[in-house]
């Protein structure tokens, strides 16, 4: 039995499973069209606390595959082979599962910087609609005042 794994093998690759699983669940809720910016900004801090609990996992799956190497080394063939079978499966949900968190939190990024765009550009727009209004409502100069008529018409 020394060639096993020890029990603690085992506690951590369920802890890795169990929280990937919760990881892919939260990653595929449907991506509603967000147009609102404290949703998204909710959102990329969702993403982001995934990924610094993806970095504290990181060291339980370091562990995972030091321990499947010493197996190889110590064990018999085919019992290290199928511990290496799962554990690839596991790094490859991993990797999957670390590229998927990157891409949406920059897709959130991106977002976010066109909707603020965006915001800016339509208040800036608002104002000077606004300052036109006020403009087109004001005393136009007599039509025979040339300089001053071009003066307002400038100043528009």
């Amino acid at each position: 039995s020394d060639s096993l794994p020890p029990a603690h093998y085992k506690e951590t690759m369920n802890t890795i499973l169990m929280w990937m699983q919760q990881s892919e669940t939260k990653l595929s809720m449907p991506q509603v069209a967000i147009a609102e910016y404290e949703t998204m900004e909710q959102r990329l801090r969702e993403f982001k606390a995934l990924q610094s609990s993806l970095q504290e996992q990181q060291k339980g799956l370091t562990y995972l595959s030091t321990t499947v190497e010493e197996l190889s080394r110590k064990g018999p063939a085919e019992v290290s082979q199928s511990y290496r079978s799962e554990l690839e499966v596991v790094l490859g949900r991993w990797k999957k599962l670390s590229a998927q968190l990157a891409e949406q939190c920059q897709k959130l990024e991106e977002r976010m910087t066109k909707l603020q765009r965006f915001q800016n550009d339509t208040r800036t727009l608002k104002k000077w609609m606004a300052e036109v209004d006020v403009f087109l409502k004001e005393e136009w100069p007599a039509l025979g005042d040339s300089e001053a008529l071009e003066k307002q018409l400038e100043q528009c």
